[in-house]
This record gives C-alpha cells, sequence and structure tokens, in this order.
C-alpha cells in the first residue's frame, strides 16, 4: 500500500514539473523595453559654484587731517555719488584760505610798483642816466612779482581745495556700511582704515571657478565645430544657496587669461541684474552657464546605461536576431536625466532601458516600445 502512495505522489510531481515547463515555454523568451536612439540638438550647460562680488566698491577715506564734526548718513542708506556723508572741522582750513588771499592781495600789489620802476629804468637806460645794471635788475624784479602772483593764486587754490575736502562726499552710488568713525574721532589724510566702505550692488558680479580642462575642452569643441554657439550662450542662471532659482537671468562678461597654479582653474565672471538687492556681496551660488548647442547628439537614458568590472559605460542593445548584444559607450557627461553617448552607438539602435535584469549578451528577447506614461504593471 505504501508502495502505491509513493508511485502516485513521484507521478503527480513529474506531472505538475511538466506542466510548468510547457507554461514557461508558451511564455516565451522575457519582455524588454527600449528606446530607439536618435540625433537631436541638444543646449550643453554646466553647473558651477560661484560667489558674488560687488560691481563697484570704494573705501571712503579724508583727504585732509581734523576732526569729524558730523556724520551725515544713516549707516545701510543708499546714498549718491558726490553726497556729503562727513563734516571736518573746517576752521584751520578757512583760515589757511584767508592767508593765501592775504598773500595773493599784497603780490598783486607789488605788481604796480615793480612794474612801473622797470618803465622808467627802461626810459632812464636809453639816455645813460642809469647803468644798464639797474635797469635790468628793475626788469627782473617785476617779472619776479609776476611769477609771485602766479604762486599765490596756486597757494590760494590748494587752500580752497582743501577747505572743500573738509566735508567727505561718496565717491560713487551705492549702498554704504557702517561707519567705523564717530563724531569728534581725529582723522588724517593718510590713514590707512577707511572711514567706511560704499558698495554698488545693481548690477553685481558672480566669479565662477571652472577648471581650465573643461574650459580648454570647450574651446577644442568649439573650434572643431562640435558646437555651435546660439543666443543663449552668453547667459547664466543662478541658484541661491537656499536652493531657490535667481529670477533673472545674466550675462558672461569675460574669462580671467590666468589660471591659478594652486586649484588649476580660472575665473570666469558674469554679471547680474540685482534691482531688489537680494544679493550680497560674499554670497555663495551656483551658476548655470550655457556652453553652446550639439546639433547630432545622442541621448540615452541613465536607466539604460551600468557600468562593467573596468568602469566603462555599457549597455544592451536589441539587435536584428532578437537577441542581446552589449555595448561598449563613450558618455562623457549627463543632459538631465540622460547620456550623451559620443560614440558606441549610431541612430536606430534600441537601448533596452527596461526587463533585462540578470539577463545575460545573446539572450533571446521579446522588445517592447519603452513609454513614459505605461503603468508599472505594463511596463
Amino acid at each position: 500500500m505504501k508502495n502505491v502512495i509513493l508511485a502516485s505522489g513521484i507521478a503527480l510531481l513529474l506531472s505538475g514539473c511538466g506542466h510548468g515547463q510547457q507554461q514557461q515555454q508558451a511564455a516565451g523568451p522575457p519582455q524588454v523595453s527600449y528606446v530607439t536612439v536618435t540625433q537631436q540638438p541638444v543646449t550643453l550647460s554646466t553647473e558651477l559654484p560661484g560667489r558674488t562680488n560687488a560691481y563697484e566698491t570704494s573705501d571712503v577715506r579724508p583727504q585732509v587731517d581734523g576732526l569729524i564734526k558730523a556724520r551725515l548718513f544713516e549707516e545701510g542708506d543708499f546714498v549718491r555719488a558726490g553726497q556729503p556723508l562727513y563734516r571736518i572741522d573746517a576752521a584751520p582750513y578757512q583760515a589757511q584760505v584767508a592767508s593765501a588771499r592775504a598773500a595773493l592781495a599784497k603780490a598783486r600789489a607789488a605788481i604796480a610798483s615793480t612794474s612801473a620802476l622797470a618803465r622808467r629804468y627802461g626810459e632812464l637806460v636809453k639816455i645813460n642816466a642809469i647803468s644798464r645794471q639797474d635797469a635790468e635788475d628793475a626788469a627782473t624784479n617785476a617779472e619776479q612779482a609776476k611769477a609771485d602772483v602766479a604762486a599765490q593764486e596756486a597757494a590760494l587754490q590748494n587752500a580752497q581745495i582743501n577747505l572743500g575736502r573738509t566735508t567727505v562726499r561718496a565717491p560713487i552710488s551705492g549702498r554704504i556700511g557702517r561707519s567705523t568713525y564717530t563724531t569728534g574721532a581725529l582723522v588724517t589724510a593718510s590713514q590707512a582704515n577707511p572711514l567706511t566702505t560704499i558698495q554698488r550692488l545693481d548690477p553685481i558680479y558672480v566669479d565662477i571657478q571652472e577648471s581650465s580642462a573643461d574650459l580648454l575642452r570647450l574651446r577644442q569643441e568649439m573650434l572643431a565645430g562640435k558646437l555651435a554657439k546660439d543666443g543663449d550662450a552668453a547667459r547664466v542662471r543662478l541658484t541661491l544657496e537656499d536652493g531657490s532659482a535667481y529670477p533673472l537671468t545674466g550675462k558672461l562678461k569675460f574669462t580671467d587669461v590666468t589660471v591659478d597654479p594652486n586649484t588649476g582653474s580660472q575665473v570666469i565672471r558674469a554679471v547680474f541684474p540685482n534691482p531688489q538687492h537680494l544679493l550680497l556681496p560674499g554670497m555663495f551660488v551656483r551658476a548655470e552657464l550655457v556652453e553652446g548647442t550639439r546639433e547630432n547628439a545622442m541621448l540615452v537614458p541613465q536607466r539604460g546605461v551600468s557600468r562593467d568590472e573596468k568602469g566603462g559605460a555599457v549597455a544592451l542593445v536589441v539587435g536584428a536576431d532578437g537577441k542581446l548584444q552589449q555595448r561598449t559607450l563613450t558618455a562623457p557627461r549627463t543632459v538631465g536625466q540622460n547620456w550623451l553617448v559620443t560614440a558606441g552607438l549610431k541612430p536606430g539602435d534600441k537601448v533596452v532601458v527596461e526587463g533585462a535584469q540578470n539577463l545575460q549578451p545573446g539572450t533571446p528577447v521579446k522588445a517592447v516600445q519603452f513609454r513614459d506614461d505605461a503603468p508599472a504593471a505594463a511596463k
């Protein structure tokens, strides 16, 4: 009886295995999803770190010595070029102006007498009433008096300039910082410390660091005709420190001609409008630079590219015989959610993006077009 039951169990097991094999054969080869490689124009951009810098910066320093009598601005306000900022005690300089005016009047008075004497001596020397030496001395004194007048006029002008400098004015328009000196402080014309600093924030610079190797590659691609400059190539977009996008676009200004030997990078300067003063000097930002357009670019979804044991990029392609083929790719960079492939594929190739897990090259597959909007079960 036991033997009969055992034989029946073995028969049922063999029957089940045969049924599973029949089901697997009926299911056919595994299904994979693919995308067809096409060529299309692609705008390439690079995101790089940068720092903001004021468009103009001016350290305000006194040009004369004296005591600060008054501060004429509010810290942090917007000031215009020529606006009074400080008033230095002007009494000593007013006295210098008065002294220079008096010296000028004296010099002018001396001209009348010396010129008259020179004319008289000029007439007398003709009739030998005086010596020629006396006549020449009189003429020299007259010319010296004229020179003294010119010197005193210059001294008066210099005294008036110094008097005007007792009012310290803004050299540029912009936002003014804190005042490092208060009323009653003694300042000098040669001091190293500024009274305050003015920065022009609209527009504002963004200095971007890019490696010289990448810039060299970009120039070579442009010279080789692989990249075409378009209207947006000079435009720059910013991402702020909190991850938000800066609403206004900037424009490339220039690329520094010197490579930093310590970092191997060059500075690219962009200028941005900053009407709301949202960007402040010293802020860290990320700048997206538009490099240009590659006319015949091939893009492959990142999910369709993997790495071999050597770290090289590879992809599975559905061959004409319906079997998987492995291709080694040259994919130097990503563009959004895709890899930019420059070698290893050609237009029309069917790159597998789903369903190829654990499948080996040479495996027959059932290939269907990949659809982003297809339900997960359908994929």
